[in-house]
């Protein structure tokens, strides 16, 4: 057999094996939905799975209120707590920056993870900074949102304020001077977002309205009240927690009572009787898929928006009341949800991802 023979030989073997591994690898993605696989092992507790993330390496990760981080990749769950001392147990954000490294928000303060152990990153306070008054919350640390924006700052927002980042020191922004907050009067933040003009949006369930800053000035917006009905008791909130700006440009928040929707003039609402299920239309958590579609996350399960209309699924879900929505690169969805509930949806069921032991 001549040499050329012999090359084309090779290569023709090198291109079954590559197909061959294809298919495997697509099997053993599908499988993952179907019969037996790798689950989530919660304690008996309650709690939620309130955030996830999928890196750049392919791997998922699950922070929960109660049961601490995982990781999963594609075939095990691996279950990381810090000790006691460390008490990482409580996890409220993940986030990947631009570098790599997973960064870690918790009750008990900031974690980075930078591929080999995990660091404690403490933020100083201002010298000035106001004593926490809440009798409950008064020692507390608590992280609720990181993001990073394009000039690679990283933003923290904190129960003690805002934080920002630059690789070597933080600094404090202040939203709001006179501003009230949840569970701290140091604190008027939960959210935020960056959207594609590079402007900075803020919410929180301590303001009314939502802030937008423009990298020179912050600018107070104010919003409709949306109302919950509590059999004869009415709440109305106009406070929104800014969850992401989609393939129109227009920008989502939401809050207790229904979403608003920004298009860059104004904000127009959608709530219970616009087709959001649940008892009061309430949303915790919305993303944009691949294809355009919105899906929000509430107290009624998961539902698909298409611009005009909504269908709900949560049947197959023990407790409906959804906190994270993240789409994989296969573009199934991971929705996690109170009582530490971890589903694979594909479009049509749901797939439990969440076993108990004692």
């Amino acid at each position: 057999m001549d040499k050329n023979c012999i090359k084309l030989s090779v290569l023709l073997l090198g291109l079954m094996f590559f197909l061959v591994s294809s298919c495997k690898e697509h099997d053993q993605i599908k499988a993952t939905t179907v019969g037996e696989h790798a689950k989530l092992i919660k304690k008996r507790s309650p709690g939620n799975v309130q955030t996830s993330l999928e890196d750049k390496n392919g791997m998922l990760w699950f922070g929960t209120t109660n049961n601490g981080l995982y990781r999963y990749d594609g075939t095990k769950f691996h279950q990381i707590l810090k000790n006691n001392k460390d008490k990482i147990n409580a996890i409220s954000c993940l986030f990947e920056d631009q570098d790599g490294a997973i960064w870690i928000g918790t009750e008990n303060g900031l974690f980075v993870y930078k591929g080999k152990s995990f660091q404690k990153i403490t933020i100083p306070l201002p010298v000035n900074q106001a004593k926490n008054k809440n009798k409950y919350y008064g020692k507390s640390k608590a992280i609720f949102n990181i993001i990073q924006t394009k000039d690679r700052k990283i933003w923290f927002a904190t129960i003690n304020g805002v934080f920002t980042y630059d690789g070597k020191s933080f600094t404090p922004f202040v939203i709001n001077k006179n501003g009230g907050g949840y569970l701290n009067t140091n604190n008027n933040i939960e959210y935020m977002l960056e959207d594609k003009s590079g402007n900075i949006w803020f919410g929180g369930r301590g303001n009314e309205g939502v802030y937008r800053y423009d990298g020179k000035s912050t600018i107070h917006l104010k919003l409709q009240e949306l109302t919950l009905q509590f059999g004869t008791r009415k709440v109305n909130h106009n406070w929104a927690w800014p969850q992401l700006q989609d393939k129109n440009r227009d920008i989502w928040f939401s809050n207790w009572a229904g979403v608003y929707r920004y298009d860059g003039v104004k904000f127009t609402s959608l709530t219970k009787k616009d087709g959001l299920p649940g008892y009061n239309g309430l949303v915790s958590k919305i993303i944009e898929d691949k294809n355009g579609i919105l899906w929000f996350g509430g107290d009624a399960g998961l539902s698909r928006f298409d611009g005009k209309k909504f269908t709900n699924y949560k049947k197959e879900l023990a407790n409906p009341w959804i906190w994270s929505i993240l789409e994989d690169k296969h573009g199934a969805l991971w929705v996690g949800t109170r009582d530490t509930g971890l589903y694979l949806f594909d479009g049509t069921t749901f797939f439990n991802y969440t076993q108990e032991r004692n």
